[in-house]
């Protein structure tokens, strides 16, 4: 978790102010659902991917209890995303595919049997 929690820091610190004020409209891509979004579509909708990742930031940080359904809720969506990403994406093999799948998924199971430790309080 505490990966977890860095790789939401990266994103809302570094990685997606980068790409809102920085790339350029023509190379701007956002990935949603396994569709892949360039342009003014991901321009917009950029500040959504920034808002999950600032909540799952401070989730993390805090142990939050309403993380525990959403990170492994959205952690499947991930899985099933990239799925879908990797099959649409002629140089991905299948078998690429396929581990990277069952690895996000892998992800989700762990993050959904931690409940005990999202506890009320936390720094």
């Amino acid at each position: 978790m505490t990966a977890l929690l860095l790789l939401c820091a990266l994103q809302v610190f570094i990685l997606l102010p980068g790409e809102l004020f920085f790339r350029p409209f023509a190379e701007d891509q956002e990935v949603w659902f396994g569709y892949v979004l360039t342009g003014w579509a991901a321009k917009l909708t950029n500040p959504i991917h920034w808002l999950i990742y600032a909540f799952g930031m401070v989730g993390f940080y805090r142990m939050r209890p309403w993380m525990h359904p959403w990170a492994a809720l959205y952690t499947t969506q991930v899985a099933i995303a990239t799925f879908i990403w990797c099959l649409r994406d002629e140089s991905v093999p299948l078998v690429g595919a396929v581990v990277s799948f069952v690895a996000m998924l892998g992800l989700a199971w762990l993050l959904w049997r931690s409940k005990g430790r999202f506890q009320k309080g936390g720094p």
